[in-house]
């Protein structure tokens, strides 16, 4: 067609590679395929060794945490995003380029960082203070004899119990009023005619 005979058209083609085996092509991609998973794990394992180089750097802190303390329960979960915990609450993670620390606290409005660094010195430093300040809070409620979330609780039900002594007293005030406003009708109906 178009005054192209069909030898070009083969001429052309022996140039291509020839297709490959359907065997070779799987063989080739489960190499190709292993080889990234081998990256992958790789990347894992150098998370999971710097989380354990940061743990042990945090070993003297934990130290002097007095033994009766039970706040703390520190250890690296291995998952597919490895973790440092701290407490119930924070961890330690790493961040998207794997290098950098990030010192994390989960609250009831999301996640909120703590720190962040590639040094292992400066996330112990926020660790310290952390710890320092959960350990304040504890002494602090130990001291009011409440935990911090039961006082808001125990102000919570005596407001309530107010606001229903209140709306019982107004029900029983304007039972009163209608009680005598309908003797008062009723008299005023069924009384003696003049």
């Amino acid at each position: 067609m178009w005054g192209r005979k069909r030898k070009d058209a083969d001429a052309e083609r022996p140039s291509e590679q020839p297709p490959q085996r359907l065997r070779d092509a799987l063989r080739k991609a489960r190499v190709d395929q292993a080889e990234r998973s081998a990256v992958v794990v790789d990347l894992h394992d150098a998370e999971v060794a710097r989380l354990e180089l940061l743990n042990e750097a945090l070993d003297p802190l934990f130290e002097e945490v007095p033994k009766e303390v039970d706040l703390f329960d520190r250890g690296i979960s291995r998952g597919e995003t490895p973790r440092l915990w701290i407490d119930a609450i924070a961890h330690v993670g790493m961040g998207p380029d794997k290098r950098v620390y990030r010192f994390l606290q989960e609250t009831r409005y999301g996640r909120k960082v703590l720190a962040e660094s590639v040094n292992v010195p400066e996330i112990v430093h926020a660790v310290t203070k952390y710890l320092a300040q959960r350990l304040l809070e504890r002494e602090r409620a130990l001291a009011d004899g409440l935990a911090p979330g039961a006082r808001d609780l125990k102000h919570e039900m005596r407001s309530e119990r107010r606001q229903r002594r209140r709306r019982a007293l107004t029900a029983f005030v304007f039972g009163v009023l209608v009680g005598i406003a309908s003797l008062i009708a009723a008299a005023l109906i069924f009384g003696p005619k003049p």
